[in-house]
């Protein structure tokens, strides 16, 4: 064989075994927005916590095993429980990006992003969306409030409906003959929660249970109906958000100064140890 053709061949052998090792997904990226920067420096963050991670190992992990392990990781996508994560701090991912700036970090050691750089950016953007978050919660709380007192305006015009003087209004479904629940008591109670527009929140008839608090446990809707009806009662308390949970919500269902209704059934007024 020529020399010429001996080097020749040499050379694709080189090219061939370099195409090998080459891990799919790294290489350059092309940054078209804010959520591929965002994304990319994610995985690059995760990268290189992996990587600190490994330097923790009683053995030596070196370039060539990383390029190796980084080939799995090119096979795989983000569970869906980290995405979910993530799209809630900002927003939304370019899941290819992300790849890539893990698999560029990881494999190669070569990111558009340091640590300090890649803090920055996490940092601005997280908090650029927690202040898009809260002007977007501010206007739904303020609308919540205006949806709720309307509802009650038009509601206590029903002949049923009666009102107290800290705004709850109730209407009587079943009038029990039982005792009167104190402030000092505990009792069993069934009830079954939803929002104005019918949404259900919460609701031990649903599960098929019982509920068991004290008087002064709960919301301040449920601590007054609870010492006017009798055992044995059936009531559906219409409760302003002020004696509900107010401009804060509760959990996911409820949001800021939500008006809600309850079916509340006192089942029992349980002796005192």
């Amino acid at each position: 064989m020529k020399l010429s053709n001996l080097l020749t061949a040499c050379l694709m052998v080189v090219v061939v075994f370099s195409s090998c090792t080459k891990v799919p997904g790294s290489g350059k990226m092309d940054f078209k927005n804010q959520k591929d920067s965002v994304s990319y420096a994610l995985g690059y963050i995760e990268a290189t916590q992996i990587k600190k991670q490994w330097q923790q190992m009683p053995f030596e992990v070196d370039s060539v095993a990383r390029v190796e392990f980084a080939k799995v990781f090119a096979k795989r996508r983000l569970s869906e429980r980290y995405l979910n994560f993530r799209t809630d701090q900002f927003e939304s991912i370019n899941e290819d990006a992300f790849i890539k700036g893990f698999l560029n970090e990881f494999a190669y050691g070569k990111s558009y992003f340091n640590d300090m750089s890649s803090d920055v950016l996490l940092r601005t953007a997280f908090e650029d969306i927690k202040k898009k978050k809260a002007e977007i919660k501010k206007k739904e709380v303020a609308a919540n409030l205006v949806k709720g007192q309307k509802y009650l305006e038009e509601n206590k015009k029903r002949s049923e409906i009666m009102e107290t003087e800290s705004g709850l209004q109730y209407e009587i479904i079943r009038e029990g003959n039982g005792s009167i629940a104190t402030e000092k008591d505990r009792v069993k109670c069934t009830y079954h929660g939803t929002l104005i527009d019918g949404t259900v929140f919460d609701s031990s008839v649903e599960r098929g249970d019982t509920a068991t608090f004290a008087v002064t446990g709960v919301i301040k809707g449920w601590t007054e109906a609870l010492q006017l009806m009798p055992v044995g009662s059936k009531w559906r308390l219409h409760i302003p958000s002020e004696l509900a949970y107010g401009e804060r919500g509760s959990g996911a269902k409820i949001g800021g100064n939500e008006t809600l209704i309850f079916d509340l059934d006192l089942v029992e007024i349980l002796p005192q140890n």
